[in-house]
């Protein structure tokens, strides 16, 4: 038995973040568990060994999914920070929802919502991406979904970006983002079945409470993960879509002449470029990972996106292609936590892209231009400057 290498990396890094893939690279071919001192952290690289402790939640627990106390304290009692059998309760109220049955009902309206927007600003023939797409067709699926109305309409994106990144290590990032984070968290402590509006989602989560399906006062924290763990993530997705069509006008194309692979590239887009950067877990006895040992109680960080470009799993892994297929890519997590709203978001996303490869034949970007962000890599700016329809 012996010690994990080391690395003198930090995480969280301004450059690290903006572009992790050469140091997930680096990180890989040091070790499947490399010791960060720098973020005292656990870093899982390989793609077999962020799969195995996904799925060994009894050894990889849940309690600890942030890279600070305080995070992790505010989070005790979600299902997002509990483990089995909790976790099962509280994930069945939450997925309930998301289930392939009840997703059936509303493809229709979603695919209609992509279409028309994507079909507006094609005529417009040019626009920000970001903005006009990846933001404002999630926030309004959700918000519908959930029955948000008034000021949470209005506060959705500075609430699910500030969740997300309070989860970071107690540097200036999450420090900013806490009060922001705490607004979300104070509604969802108080907000009532009236405060959403009637038929929607949020109130049936209510509706389960008061039968007792879930337990009482919890209606709030599941609302919390709907718009803590699921805006944030779509637009990075469906913004990542945009600017990685227009880099490889080429697998746009494939997709025109082959509509069936509209799930295909969307796996392959997740793949390519993880919107989770780090997730957190925390070992609960000594772990062995090929020989080196992770101390019980460390800090794991869970790396998506360098198991996602492990070349003993993928071939080619830098490249985009779209007739990959990857469906066992790790964006979506893996076992009892594997993403609960994965089913919305694919939904969403192949709106998108369906309609993105029905109407153009190109798009020409500027450069896209990111920010530094502790947990969601994604795109803050993407302006198509031209649209080529087809």
């Amino acid at each position: 038995m012996s010690t994990p290498p080391t690395s003198d990396v930090d995480l969280f890094a301004d450059e690290v973040v903006l572009d992790p893939y050469p140091v997930y690279a680096e990180l890989r071919e040091r070790g499947p568990v490399v010791h960060l001192p720098e973020n005292d952290v656990y870093a899982l690289t390989r793609y077999d060994v962020v799969r195995g402790a996904l799925a060994d939640w009894e050894s990889f627990s849940s309690a600890s999914i942030a890279f600070n106390p305080m995070a992790n304290e505010a989070l005790t009692g979600t299902s997002l920070a509990s483990d089995p059998p909790v976790h099962t309760q509280l994930r069945a109220t939450l997925t309930e929802n998301l289930s392939p049955r009840a997703l059936r009902g509303l493809k229709a309206g979603i695919e209609t919502k992509a279409d028309a927007l994507v079909a507006g600003l094609v005529e417009k023939g040019s626009f920000e991406a970001i903005d006009a797409l990846a933001r404002a067709f999630p926030l309004e699926v959700v918000a519908d979904l959930i029955g948000f109305t008034g000021h949470v309409r209005d506060n959705m994106l500075r609430w699910g970006q500030a969740a997300m990144q309070v989860l970071g290590p107690m540097n200036q990032r999450t420090a900013e983002n806490f009060p922001i984070a705490g607004e979300l968290y104070a509604w969802c402590s108080q907000v009532k079945a009236d405060d959403l509006a009637e038929g929607s989602v949020g109130r049936g989560i209510f509706e389960a409470e008061d039968r007792g399906a879930i337990p009482a006062d919890t209606a709030g924290h599941i609302i919390h993960q709907y718009l803590g763990a699921g805006v944030d993530t779509t637009i990075a997705a469906i913004g990542n879509i945009v600017a990685l069509f227009a880099r490889h006008p080429d697998q746009l194309a494939l997709v025109r002449e082959n509509p069936s692979l509209v799930p295909a590239a969307f796996n392959e887009v997740l793949r390519f470029w993880a919107p989770v950067h780090a997730w957190g877990r925390r070992v609960t006895k000594d772990v062995t990972i090929e020989g080196a040992v992770v101390p019980a109680g460390a800090q794991v960080a869970i790396l998506f996106g360098a198991g996602n470009r492990d070349p003993r799993h993928y071939e080619n892994p830098d490249s985009f292609l779209v007739e990959r297929n990857p469906v066992d890519h790790l964006s979506f997590g893996y076992g009892p936590h594997g993403c609960a709203g994965q089913g919305l978001a694919r939904l969403e996303a192949h709106a998108v892209i369906e309609a993105l490869s029905r109407r153009v034949e190109r798009l020409v970007a500027g450069p896209e231009v990111r920010v530094p962000s502790n947990t969601t890599r994604s795109i803050e700016e993407l302006p198509v400057l031209e649209v080529i329809p087809a």
